[in-house]
């Protein structure tokens, strides 16, 4: 007498030439599956395994792909996407107080930010990237946003010293974002942090305020810090210490802290950033455009610091590119340190995804593919002349792959993109915004 076993029932079997999981690092998973069920990841297993254990709602096939986890971009202004190019080629503090933020000034309020991240809402999932952490002001309405849109976000509760659109005082933005946290902390995509805006823009008595709510709501403290030499040359004269050594008299130097930039660095900083689990995120092409130095990932990594990897926002990089920007950090990394094997592919991969998701405090639920998480995956390609021959997958991925070879995407098991094209997304009407808003800043400018 024979049993049989009925196959399991599951949502969606995707089927890959190669599975990049993440983790464990450096797997290449060739010819395999990923089962997902309720927006989380059942099992990764050989396709036909899968095919003889699963009954799927839906299969997707792709045998010159790989899928990788979908990539996290851990700091961005995504709003600001409306200001690219707007103001180029020029110095951080100049940049920013003589160009962007007169403009903001003018600009900013919910349409403002609503429209410019729908817009790169919609170039991040076209590029395989579905997570970022979002650094701005109108929190709720980037959580509407996001939330509607099917997009996951770790947005920032602002605080700094100068009033603006959303809040005039200390008092407010902390009343304001506390408003937003509870209305928003059970949303699925959307999860909540603090966002000083910097050291040189934040005073003691807001840092220690922000020190006392993460520790009691458990949040993450995303922060611009050490972006620049002349930056810890200012703090030495204000404070008479760099802003690391500021920010931990203060309480925040800790596993909860995402510190950004991180370009001007001493080896004690570092050992520091190791023993409190700091995390890092890296934004190295708009370190570059506004030459502000180099953040040492060599040293970081060596020193075990989890690193991220993020664009920043499109005013000062002046896209979203996940794929060049894991390009990028992989190849300062070497130039910098002087040691080609500095920040391998395997490394920038796994911190654009898993270090990215670490750092904001997602890493149990996204950043790999691994049985429990959440399905947030991206198909990338392979199969165009421009990564041929096939030598080396992850070598592949960070060094040769375009952003154009994104096929498909997924969050939470939802696809986003299929076949490269957007889904319930119009293109033309967020093309159209996207020119209003030109002609608008235009305007403001007399036309420059």
């Amino acid at each position: 007498m024979t049993t049989s076993t009925a196959p399991q029932a599951c949502d969606l079997l995707i089927e890959a030439g190669w599975v990049v999981p993440v983790e464990p690092a450096g797997v290449v998973l060739e010819d395999h599956a990923v089962a997902i069920a309720d927006g989380r990841i059942l099992a990764v297993l050989p396709r036909e395994q899968a095919r003889a254990r699963f009954s799927a709602g839906e299969v997707v096939s792709r045998p010159e792909a790989a899928l990788i986890p979908g990539l996290v971009n851990s700091h961005c202004h995504n709003p600001m996407t409306l200001l690219r190019g707007v103001a180029d080629d020029l110095p951080l503090m100049v940049w920013l107080q003589e160009h962007i933020w007169p403009v903001e000034g003018q600009v900013i309020g919910p349409e403002f930010v609503a429209d410019g991240i729908e817009l790169a809402v919609a170039e991040m999932l076209r590029g395989g990237t579905t997570a970022c952490a979002e650094n701005y002001f109108f929190p709720d309405v980037q959580a509407s946003t996001y939330s509607r849109l099917g997009f996951r976000a770790l947005v920032g509760l602002p605080v700094i010293d100068f009033p603006t659109a959303w809040a005039r005082t200390q008092d407010e933005y902390f009343d304001k974002g506390l408003e937003v946290h509870d209305n928003w902390r059970r949303d699925p995509l959307v999860s909540l942090c603090f966002v000083p805006h910097a050291p040189y823009t934040v005073n003691d008595a807001g840092f220690e305020r922000i020190r006392m709510l993460a520790d009691q709501l458990d949040l993450v403290v995303h922060c611009h810090t050490h972006e620049t030499a002349q930056e810890n040359a200012d703090a030495m004269k204000a404070h008479g210490m760099r802003q690391l050594a500021r920010l931990d008299r203060l309480g925040l130097v800790n596993d909860r802290l995402m510190a950004v930039h991180m370009t001007d660095l001493t080896d004690a900083e570092i050992a520091l950033c190791a023993e409190r689990g700091v995390s890092v995120v890296h934004c190295p092409e708009s370190n570059l455009k506004l030459a502000s130095g180099f953040c040492p990932v060599a040293k970081l990594q060596k020193a075990g610091v989890n690193l991220g990897i993020a664009t920043d926002g499109c005013a000062s990089n002046n896209d979203l590119d996940m794929f060049g920007e894991m390009r990028t950090a992989a190849l300062l990394a070497k130039g910098v340190s002087g040691d080609p094997s500095a920040l391998d592919a395997a490394s920038a991969l796994r911190a654009a995804t898993l270090g990215s998701a670490r750092a904001m405090g997602l890493g149990d639920s996204i950043g790999s593919i691994e049985p429990g998480k959440l399905a947030d995956l991206a198909c990338v390609d392979l199969s165009p002349l421009e990564t041929q021959p096939l030598h080396h997958v992850i070598s592949q991925l960070v060094y040769a792959t375009g952003r154009q070879q994104v096929s498909d995407v997924w969050i939470a098991g939802k696809a986003r993109l299929a076949g490269g094209k957007l889904l319930d997304m119009d293109t033309d009407a967020i093309r159209a915004k996207a020119r209003r808003w030109r002609e608008r800043i235009a305007g403001l400018r007399g036309g420059a």
